[in-house]
């Protein structure tokens, strides 16, 4: 087996989309964590996936039935990925001094480069982590480049020249 520092060295080099998920609690506060797993997973039934840390807030409000949404955010929402990414610690909460909305009863970031919304599946175990299959109930995409994460940088995607 591979060391940490080895597969955390390789897995670097993978470019992830950025991708805040978001959930409202029971008594309707927002919920929210930046998430670069983000994946398609079968077109019929409509299923993505992401993964969460176990230690992570908002694992204990996407149970299985649970609604979650997830803003795929665009290149210029980088500030946004890095609030979302840490840790909170004491009062207030991730939203605050950020703008968003509620859309289909869930945390929404305008701006971002697609949205979508469903219903937790089913968890599957991952070690450390914890692999959330999410059946989409609706989507939005728009033309705005998606922010991506990879060698602990963000960026964009950009087609290549065409050789002529």
């Amino acid at each position: 087996m591979i060391d940490r520092e080895t597969f955390t060295e390789l897995m670097s080099g993978v470019c992830a989309p950025v991708t805040v998920v978001t959930a409202t609690t029971a008594d309707g506060r927002p919920h929210g964590s930046t998430v670069s797993s983000f994946a398609s997973l079968s077109l019929d039934p409509p299923l993505v996936s992401f993964a969460l840390d176990r230690a992570s807030g908002l694992l204990a409000h996407l149970q299985p039935g649970d609604r979650v949404g997830v803003n795929i955010l665009g290149a210029h929402q980088q500030e946004l990925a890095s609030a979302f990414a840490r840790r909170r610690q004491g009062p207030g909460s991730k939203f605050d001094g950020v703008s968003w909305t509620v859309r289909a009863g869930l945390p929404y970031l305008p701006e971002s480069a697609g949205w979508t919304a469903g219903r937790v599946e089913r968890h599957v175990d991952g070690g450390d982590h914890v692999l959330l299959l999410v059946c989409l109930e609706e989507a939005e995409s728009t033309s705005t480049a998606p922010l991506i994460y990879a060698r602990r940088i963000f960026g964009t995607h950009a087609p290549l020249a065409v050789a002529s």
